[in-house]
């Protein structure tokens, strides 16, 4: 019983670690990903659609980006999306694809989106810390119940805390190197 616990929470945090690796992705650097598009949608015979799935994102410069739609017929809508996204880029319309050239980042820029990846990155840690607590919860009621010994329980705790600790570190790893390269000019 215990057990399964310690083993939900784990899997828990690692969706969480999952969950802040696409939030990191999602915060534009100086450079171009596709990674950056995530969260457009696009209106798509009526119903919101993500962009990757209604287009093909290459990137041949580290600055620029080739959005090709699917369908032709589509890209209007997908200029649109992007446009009026908080990707802050202005996309110029080829006929059959979308080029966006992404402008260097300023120093205020970066420093504005060090503190979002700093806010993603707590916000993990939150997620973290409130799935151990409810594991805690769940192996003081085992103990309380007399399902587990306290020996048992403590043992348990302490593994729990290992794990937390463990998981907030690999958030703190993926918050500095999206900080450095936020930062890298």
């Amino acid at each position: 019983m215990i057990d399964d616990s310690l083993l939900e929470a784990e899997e828990k945090m690692e969706r969480a670690i999952e969950h802040a690796k696409e939030e990191f992705g999602a915060i534009r650097t100086g450079r171009a990903s596709s990674a950056m598009f995530n969260r457009v949608t696009v209106q798509y015979y009526g119903a919101q659609t993500p962009l990757n799935q209604v287009a093909s994102i290459a990137i041949p410069e580290p600055r620029m980006v080739l959005v090709k739609p699917f369908d032709a017929s589509q890209i209007k809508d997908i200029e649109d999306a992007i446009r009026n996204s908080d990707l802050g880029v202005n996309p110029s319309n080829e006929g059959t694809q979308l080029r966006l050239n992404l402008p260097p980042m300023t120093e205020e820029r970066r420093r504005e989106m060090v503190k979002v990846a700093r806010t993603k990155g707590e916000d993990a840690k939150i997620a973290i810390r409130n799935i151990r607590r409810r594991a805690k919860d769940e192996i003081g009621k085992f103990v309380k119940d007399g399902e587990a010994s306290e020996d048992e329980g403590h043992t348990a705790e302490r593994e729990l805390d290992d794990l937390t600790g463990r998981f907030t570190g690999m958030v703190d790893e993926l918050m500095s190197s999206k900080e450095s390269e936020l930062l890298e000019i």
